[in-house]
């Protein structure tokens, strides 16, 4: 398991373009027939990316953790960014296609991600449609059904405007008026033809930790991500199916070359969706 430590504002003034990569961008998260995961000390929060490619992959207990398996005092919420796949919690078999979200309780002692059956390929060549998971996963202090949502399952937002570039339909799996959780809030946002903008206005929220792992992003595209405070922003170039760590003292906008989606999940203080710091654009720097 790859180890981030947590960071100070401060520090994003003297770093370099590949500090900040390093700290900041995980841009390896999906390897054929590999689990990957990312433990930044923000929030004590997991990233991980599963590429069953024709196995089936355990989610371990890393050392990071000091716990018997991976979900003894954790939480999971799991996105599957590609083909229709499988995950199993503790012999049970939720069949999860593309786009939808399964949330895995505390306590669950056994997680087995794979291909749904048919689709499977191999380490060396993934089938077409394989399956992606990508795992946004927090400290949990009790323990919340598992529960699978669709994509039509979820609670749709419909933000922005097309003539600030910024029209996108956001769906909200885990959240307060939708499947519980102890910290872990999650959902996706698909921008619309023709939008390249998200999460403008920008804001900041002290009180948790933001990943965003960006996908539907053409090959010749990238996502400019802007991070860090207000009064001093940095920018990282983000490719496909690559994720973003924003601490809570870090904005987190973009804007794209071409239109996009994103995974977005938080984790920290409290779970309200709208408890945010506004920073409007007139006041970027």
């Amino acid at each position: 398991m790859d180890q981030r430590y947590a960071t100070h504002p401060q520090q994003l003034r003297g770093m370099d373009t590949a500090e900040l990569r390093s700290t900041f961008l995980v841009e390896d998260l999906f390897v054929p027939g590999e689990i990957t995961l990312v433990l930044t000390h923000h929030d004590r929060v997991v990233l991980g990316g599963v590429v069953p490619a024709g196995r089936e992959l355990t989610l371990p207990a890393d050392d990071a953790l000091r716990s018997d398996y991976f979900l003894e005092r954790r939480e999971v919420g799991i996105v599957n960014v590609g083909g229709t796949g499988t995950v199993t919690t503790d012999g049970v078999v939720h069949t999860v296609p593309n786009g939808a979200c399964l949330y895995v309780g505390r306590g669950t002692r056994e997680v087995v991600l794979a291909d749904a059956p048919g689709a499977a390929g191999t380490a060396d060549a993934p089938a077409d449609g394989g399956a992606q998971f990508y795992l946004f996963s927090a400290p949990a202090h009790t323990t919340y059904p598992t529960v699978l949502v669709l994509p039509e399952e979820a609670t749709v937002r419909e933000l922005g405007d097309q003539l600030t570039s910024n029209r996108r339909t956001l769906r909200q799996y885990i959240h307060e008026g939708g499947v519980r959780s102890c910290q872990v809030v999650m959902g996706v946002t698909q921008l619309h033809p023709g939008s390249m903008w998200n999460t403008m206005p920008a804001h900041t929220h002290e009180r948790r930790t933001e990943c965003y792992l960006y996908v539907d992003v053409p090959q010749d595209a990238r996502v400019v991500h802007l991070l860090g405070e207000p009064t001093e922003t940095r920018h990282l170039l983000v490719a496909d199916r690559q994720a973003v760590i924003s601490p809570p003292w870090s904005l987190h906008s973009g804007v794209g070359t071409a239109a996009y989606s994103f995974v977005w999940a938080m984790a920290g203080e409290n779970q309200s969706f709208d408890d945010m710091d506004g920073a409007p654009v007139t006041e970027l720097r």
